[in-house]
């Protein structure tokens, strides 16, 4: 299910509201991305304003370490620019298609936080949400926390790992393909997601 990619990603512009907690730092992701909105069609305000959202959402994610887990052993022969290239692109991908994907399938949905259960600096914060089409969904978001902040690594729906769905599709293109042929494909789904392409 494309959902994982919906809901992950770097270096991050906004400041996030501080949250004491790993439930609190998922609900504000939530309620964050559910201000998102479609990139095409939108006034100039709305864009900006969008893109606000789009900054913030970032926050409450840790896509340095998105990035290293879904490259695997991919990670340690990338250069560090190559790797910060990636981080990058990863983020603008959730930005770009992620968000707007995520904040249409929570937008109208009633969200039920069941609590979180923390081993040291590592957190499960399960959530159910009601669709009216598919019924009851769990779906778990797994947080680290570093530097006194709590930040999403992975987001499990119906027992599906966004980060291993990820990684099994970069893995298949480079089986096939270098690291730059990844990079351009990447860069080629950014650039139809912005309207480029």
């Amino acid at each position: 299910m494309t959902l994982g990619l919906c809901l992950l990603t770097a270096l991050f512009t906004a400041t996030p509201a501080r949250a004491e907690s790993p439930q609190e730092a998922v609900k504000y992701l939530l309620a964050t991305i559910q201000q998102v909105k479609e990139v095409e069609s939108l006034s100039p305000e709305e864009a900006k304003a969008n893109r606000r959202h789009m900054d913030r959402a970032l926050t409450y994610l840790d896509v340095a370490e998105v990035s290293k887990q879904t490259l695997g052993k991919h990670w340690q022969r990338r250069s560090p620019e190559e790797r910060q290239q990636f981080t990058q692109l990863l983020g603008e991908l959730f930005r770009y298609v992620a968000f707007p994907n995520s904040a249409k399938f929570f937008r109208e949905l009633k969200i039920e936080y069941k609590g979180n259960s923390k081993d040291g600096n590592a957190a499960t914060v399960p959530v159910l949400v009601h669709h009216k089409d598919e019924g009851e969904i769990r779906i778990d978001f797994d947080l680290l926390e570093s530097t006194s902040r709590w930040r999403v690594v992975d987001v499990i729906l119906d027992g599906v790992s966004m980060r291993n769905n990820l990684r099994t599709q970069f893995y298949q293109i480079l089986k096939k393909e270098d690291f730059a042929g990844l990079m351009a494909r990447m860069q080629e789904r950014l650039d139809t997601a912005r309207g480029g392409g």
